[in-house]
């Protein structure tokens, strides 16, 4: 079995993004120029499945008020993993953190057609061999 890096999951999961693979009621505001916008909630449940741990959500604010939720993980020791902080305007600000249990698998759940292609891409970028990994970074992400 190969081992993988923290950095080729990560990027596996960065060059599988799309609007495909973002949350549905967004998916006219995904563009390439922020690709991790609306990939929080598919990408920790992916994370999971590689690295174990616990999912968390925290509450997205503008102006004190709650406009939506964001997902990362938490893995042992308090380690926490947030591949889409990068998505937020600078008005929009992430508050708090409550390790929410995982829907069981299996079970249908909101985002179940975005997360289970954004599995497959990921899973098939991490299958290939290291070389052709490295050099799937530099190329285009899928159509979105």
């Amino acid at each position: 079995m190969t081992s993988l890096l923290l950095a080729d999951i990560e990027r596996a999961v960065r060059d599988s993004w799309s609007a495909e693979t973002c949350t549905p009621e967004y998916r006219s505001r995904w563009t390439g120029d922020n690709p991790a916008r609306d990939q929080c909630g598919v990408t920790a449940l992916v994370l999971n499945d590689l690295l174990g741990g616990e999912l968390v959500r925290g509450e997205v604010r503008v102006d004190g008020e709650r406009v939506d939720y964001h997902w990362w993980n938490r893995l042992g020791a308090g380690v926490e993993i947030d591949l889409t902080r990068e998505q937020f305007r600078p008005e929009e600000e992430v508050v708090g953190g409550t390790v929410i249990p995982r829907p069981p698998r299996g079970e249908p759940h909101r985002l179940r057609e975005e997360y289970e292609l954004l599995r497959t891409r990921v899973l098939e970028r991490l299958a290939q061999p290291a070389e052709a990994r490295t050099r799937s970074a530099s190329a285009t992400p899928p159509a979105g």
